[in-house]
């Protein structure tokens, strides 16, 4: 019922004046019978906080209070056996506390030092016990810190204002955006896992990699995780949600006789323990790792190319993660030492007509997938919402915390962050539409076309990629580097596909992005963690396979040890 009626007040808003809104969205304060010990304590410490700290020459403009209770279970297996079985639980908060104003703040970036946004934590551990006094004691010391901090580090941003070159954006520290009040109805939402079928799982899927003498590692690991999260802030926000997933992750290791470590891997998402994989499909996924593990262990040794590439979907999505989704990031346009990839091409054509690119935090589900990149509220209380970076090819927004840049200045809902992090624009759910697509038959056939209109041997066709990295400060060539774990050469002749290893695929973006001919009709879903200034956030990467005309590979580096020299027990 309290679902329904907000979605009404959501369509009422704009017919309704803010005093009203308020008062409406109060009233629902009150929608458990019992308001959770963690949430009454963290209301009372920060009205305290706020009304002691106003009598102070600085005092506070702004300040909330971010609390993750994390419980996480983990269980792993290798080669048959159980080797860790964890129950974790913890209690973090972390203080977003400013004194200045919403145009210059504590949060100024400091020009000249190794500050960045995002950088340094202002988190503190909580009691797992809920006792209300040492839960305001603990948040007591770790606001008193931080307030002496922010008043330190406002008077440093000041001088170093005063005596550095006019900055390149002048735009304000934080943004004013409406608050939301929101109590899940989900509330008593436990972390639930049959831990003794999955260790019977474990020990079985790990136990086929024993098998075979010439696998280093054959491990297999379940994650289940809930996270209640609860947000509060001076500007009247009220949030109280709970997040659970499940992650499934087998991995394979072997080594080539050259040295080269040859790691290949599956993993599995799911917001429910009953959406998990089979047995059975994970026993078959199992069997395909290793057969291609056994011929990459066989597979000629690239060398470095140029030419005509398709990279399948999941590829295609990590790349366009990593060449893309971190150049779209706002607050990097604001950071003088970034290179600011995006910032001229508002309004610019970045990509094919025919390729939209949007980031959307407000799906869990894609075409039957499930996408690890959702949330309903952003780590700094703002409300998740699609953003359509790209439309038919032209690039129109970033994505936006509560740190302003010229021309955007409010927030979309992505400022987010790991627990014990300060909060900075990160991805979500990035989803490459192409509008304009052909089966995956025919985008070889383009390839080969394209192999033998560049007078080329063959082209590469990337299916699997392990993750990758990219650079966007100014002082280093701004390149990324893709890493493929299974490639194959595709012949122009009719010659059978060929497995090949060992090369990493690199680039500069604008330039590869120019190189995108076509997309075929399907989609991969690469859903992971995202490892940035703000720590490791779930993202999910959505893509068709396509086409490139010119891409070029560097070799991957490799170990100059022997594989071992004595066979396996």
């Amino acid at each position: 019922m309290f679902k329904q009626l907000t979605a009404l007040y959501i369509e009422m808003i704009k017919k309704i004046n803010l005093i009203t809104l308020t008062f409406i969205l109060s009233c629902f304060s009150f929608a458990w019978a019992t308001e959770p010990v963690l949430m009454t304590a963290a209301k009372k410490e920060l009205q305290r906080t706020l009304d002691e700290l106003k009598k102070e020459k600085k005092k506070p403009y702004y300040l909330s209070y971010n609390i993750t209770d994390v419980k996480n279970i983990r269980i792993s297996a290798s080669f048959g056996k159980i080797e860790s079985d964890v129950d974790k639980h913890d209690r973090i908060l972390d203080i977003d506390l400013r004194v200045g104003d919403y145009k210059f703040d504590n949060s100024h970036q400091i020009r000249g030092s190794s500050f960045s946004f995002g950088s340094g934590r202002s988190s503190v551990d909580l009691p797992l016990d809920d006792n209300e006094d040492a839960i305001r004691s603990a948040i007591w010391i770790a606001t008193d810190r931080n307030y002496k901090k922010a008043v330190e580090t406002l008077e440093k941003a000041q001088t170093n204002k005063d005596v550095k070159v006019k900055e390149e954006d002048s735009s304000a520290d934080f943004s004013i955006e409406k608050s939301y009040k929101y109590y899940s109805d989900n509330i008593d939402m436990q972390l639930e896992l049959n831990k003794d079928m999955w260790r019977e799982r474990l020990r079985e899927i790990s136990s086929a990699f024993s098998k075979e003498k010439w696998i280093y590692d054959g491990s297999v690991f379940i994650q289940a995780e809930l996270l209640t999260k609860i947000f509060i802030s001076s500007e009247g926000a009220e949030l109280y949600w709970p997040e659970r997933t499940y992650r499934v992750f087998i991995s394979a290791r072997t080594k080539a006789d050259d040295g080269m470590n040859l790691p290949l891997y599956k993993s599995y998402f799911s917001y429910t323990q009953d959406s998990l994989p089979s047995m059975e499909q994970m026993m078959g996924d199992v069997q395909r790792l290793i057969l291609l593990l056994k011929g990459l262990k066989e597979a000629p040794l690239m060398t470095t190319f140029t030419g005509p590439a398709i990279l399948s979907g999941e590829a295609s999505g990590v790349f366009f993660h990593e060449i893309f989704g971190h150049r779209v990031e706002g607050h990097r346009q604001k950071d003088p030492n970034s290179s600011q990839t995006f910032k001229s091409y508002v309004g610019k054509k970045v990509l094919p007509d025919f390729v939209d690119v949007v980031f959307d935090p407000t799906i869990k589900n894609l075409k039957g997938r499930q996408i690890s990149g959702f949330y309903r509220y952003d780590d700094q209380g703002v409300l998740a919402q699609k953003v359509v970076t790209v439309e038919n090819g032209t690039f129109k927004d970033f994505l936006m915390s509560r740190s302003p840049i010229e021309g955007f200045t409010n927030s979309n809902g992505h400022g987010r962050k790991q627990p014990g992090f300060r909060a900075v624009s990160r991805q979500s759910n990035l989803i490459v539409d192409a509008k304009r697509t052909i089966t995956i038959e025919q985008l070889k056939d383009s390839l080969r076309s394209e192999c033998k209109k560049q007078n080329k041997e063959y082209g590469l066709y990337f299916e699997t990629v392990q993750g990758g990295f990219t650079f966007t400060g100014r002082t280093i060539p701004n390149a990324f580097n893709v890493q493929p774990l299974v490639v194959y050469k595709i012949y122009p002749d009719g010659k059978p596909d060929e497995l090949v290893r060992g090369v990493d695929l690199i680039g500069t973006p604008l330039t590869t992005f120019a190189n995108i001919i076509a997309a075929g009709n399907d989609l991969g879903v690469f859903n992971g963690v995202c490892g940035a200034e703000s720590g490791g956030v779930p993202v999910s990467a959505c893509s068709p396979s396509i086409l490139v005309s010119t891409i070029e590979v560097q070799k991957k580096a490799k170990s100059q040890a022997k594989p071992p020299v004595l066979a396996a027990p």
